[in-house]
């Protein structure tokens, strides 16, 4: 199901206790989400009761009132529940009811952090597989056992529900939100613009470990830089290992500290995201776009693009082309 409506109405009910970092991520991304010409995409709309809501006194202590009611979650097209810090009391009965009643008629709902308990407490959550962020992944489980918590991931995208993880997470969610609207060119000017990456690799592990990365290990970025402007080349370990001037374990080792991936999954994906850009914005044949982006055959890169983005290369490109196709020039016959 894809959602793509213009000035597409996002509500976020703000509950007493909200986190102000959930609260503030959907504006911050979706506001900053344009078309190429600059014309906005969503209007996020955060929805208090009307004597407002206060925030957690260690987080800022902010009091907040809105001009949008909890009823205004009746009309939202998605509705992104953020976290609150008495996310393991029951939620008020109006957001639980405006919640199903959203869900019943068809929009789309999220949840950030611990918001996936208020998801959870409203049954949307019931045999789906869901995230939260991973130090309460267990306290969801137990509380709601037909939930299938998956501790490990940024975020979990079921169709019409999605969940993220902690705090950050949140903007991970909702990048990938216009991603499926409007395409990775889209998203990928909203990430610049919030100075984020597009799409980070990786899940909640790499954080739970907690662990420093190795004496001597240095920043990737420069290992990253020469990959993405090598996609083309058919680079194997010991290639990127040469490079960084390291042993192939030493880089997996690096790749797994710092990226939360391995180098050719990190590889695999940037080829993904390479391949789409090129649909969306040329009409260069599935050829060429097959060997700009590393894959070398329209039959490797359509298995690859299938397994990742769901759909086939023809699928996306005539879902997300930016550019109108080419019409070849009519030529008159005499």
């Amino acid at each position: 199901m894809r959602y793509v409506l213009a000035m597409h109405v996002i509500a976020v009910p703000a509950l007493d206790g909200a986190v102000p970092f959930d609260l503030s991520t959907p504006g911050q991304v979706f506001g900053m989400t344009t078309t190429a010409e600059d014309v906005p995409l969503y209007d996020v709309r955060v929805c208090t009761p009307p004597d407002g809501i206060a925030t957690p006194g260690p987080l800022g202590g902010l009091r907040l009132r809105t001009p949008y009611p909890l009823d205004a979650l009746a009309t939202a097209d998605t509705i992104i529940v953020p976290g609150h810090d008495t996310f393991l009391d029951e939620p008020p009965g109006e957001v639980v009811d405006a919640l199903r009643a959203a869900h019943a008629r068809g929009a789309r709902i999220a949840s950030i952090c611990v918001g996936a308990f208020v998801l959870a407490a409203a049954g949307l959550l019931d045999g789906r597989r869901a995230t939260t962020h991973w130090r309460m992944a267990d306290a969801l489980a137990r509380r709601h056992p037909s939930v299938d918590v998956d501790p490990s991931v940024l975020y979990v995208d079921e169709g019409q529900v999605l969940t993220s993880a902690g705090i950050a997470a949140g903007i991970d969610l909702c990048l990938h939100i216009v991603r499926r609207d409007h395409g990775s060119a889209t998203a990928a000017r909203t990430a610049r613009r919030i100075v984020m990456p597009p799409q980070r690799d990786g899940g909640q592990a790499q954080f739970i470990r907690h662990e420093d990365p190795p004496d001597g290990a240095t920043a990737l970025q420069p290992v990253l830089a020469w990959l993405e402007a090598n996609l083309d080349r058919p680079l194997t370990l010991d290639d990127i290992a040469r490079h960084a001037s390291v042993s192939v374990r030493t880089l997996t080792r690096r790749f797994r500290d710092q990226a939360g991936t391995t180098p050719l999954r990190w590889l695999s994906h940037a080829r993904i995201r390479r391949a789409q850009q090129l649909l969306e914005t040329t009409d260069l044949p599935v050829e060429r776009i097959a060997a700009a982006s590393g894959f070398g055959s329209p039959v490797t890169l359509r298995a690859h693009f299938t397994r990742r983005v769901g759909a086939s290369p023809q699928a996306y490109r005539n879902a997300f082309r930016t550019t109108p196709p080419q019409v070849p020039e009519r030529h008159s016959v005499t």
